[in-house]
């Protein structure tokens, strides 16, 4: 873990918005030093069945941030998700900052571009967003030194952020009793997972480790914050004594019986966009159903 330029003495301000709707969680993290801040995993507002979009949850965030004087220079996503849609470039709109993703954005804008039938007027360059990562990238927020971690397996852009002792883990890690997210997307794969997880776990034992969803296991209360420390210890998945074969084995039977996250399909459309509805031909904003695509 040398390589990664890792800060314990930093202590970020993290403050938590759980949207009910998704089980997602996004953060505004504040350096300590200034009234700087990033925001990640953000949440756009979907009615599916109406084909509404509305921002409750973002405007959450927006108002926090105004209303603590904070000023926005990062807004982090840490994959392209496939349960919620991102918020990212209505906040933007609203606050500035720069937009960041993982460099393999890429190969997930080509994968689900053909599954959607885009055309070639869909980029596939990344270039929707203003940052991409690759391992080991550095980038301030205010006087926080940040850095990314590749960690596929999952989706082949999933990244961890650290700022100072927390780290954001996005879909790489669950809560020790959640153990761990699916690896079956198009992209994914339960052994580069596991090979993912373990970079995870060689950060610092009380880096603070914050989630991107929980789903309160056995009816325990939501929660999101946890240590490397405790998912080396109690991880249900790959916790102590758990190999990469258990993992594997484990992970590939439970995938196989899963259902497909309710808002996958808009979802994917709109992220690997940077958060950016479709339009149709007349800019009418538009998405579509890829019928036995996915």
């Amino acid at each position: 873990m040398s390589a990664y330029p890792v800060n314990m003495s930093v202590k970020p301000e993290v403050t938590a918005f759980f949207d009910e709707d998704t089980n997602t969680i996004s953060y505004v993290v504040k350096d300590p030093e200034s009234n700087a801040c990033a925001v990640v995993d953000s949440v756009m507002d979907i009615d599916y069945a109406a084909g509404r979009i509305t921002f409750t949850h973002a405007d959450n965030i927006i108002a926090f941030i105004k209303d603590n004087g904070l000023k926005l220079e990062w807004i982090i996503e840490t994959h392209v998700h496939a349960d919620h849609l991102s918020a990212a470039p209505y906040i933007q709109q609203k606050l500035g900052g720069k937009l960041g993703i993982g460099s393999k954005i890429t190969v997930v804008q080509d994968t689900f571009g053909k599954v959607f039938n885009e055309g070639t007027e869909f980029q596939r360059d990344g270039s929707q967003f203003d940052r991409l990562f690759e391992d080991g990238d550095t980038y301030q927020v205010g006087s926080m030194t940040c850095f990314a971690i590749y960690t596929p397996g999952h989706t082949p852009a999933c990244m961890v952020h650290v700022m100072g002792d927390a780290a954001f883990v996005g879909d790489t890690l669950f809560m020790p009793d959640g153990g761990s997210a699916r690896a079956d997307f198009p992209g994914g794969d339960a052994g580069t997972l596991y090979d993912s997880i373990q970079k995870l776990l060689a950060l610092p034992d009380d880096m603070r480790l914050f989630m991107c969803h929980d789903y309160g296991p056995n009816g325990r209360e939501i929660k999101w914050e946890t240590t490397v420390g405790e998912e080396k210890k109690h991880n249900i998945h790959v916790g102590e004594g758990k190999t990469r074969e258990d993992f594997i084995k484990f992970r590939t039977e439970r995938d196989a019986q899963l259902d497909m996250p309710r808002l996958i399909i808009p979802s994917l459309q709109v992220n690997m966009r940077a958060g950016q509805v479709p339009t149709d031909s007349s800019g009418k904003k538009m998405l579509k159903v890829p019928v036995n695509g996915l």
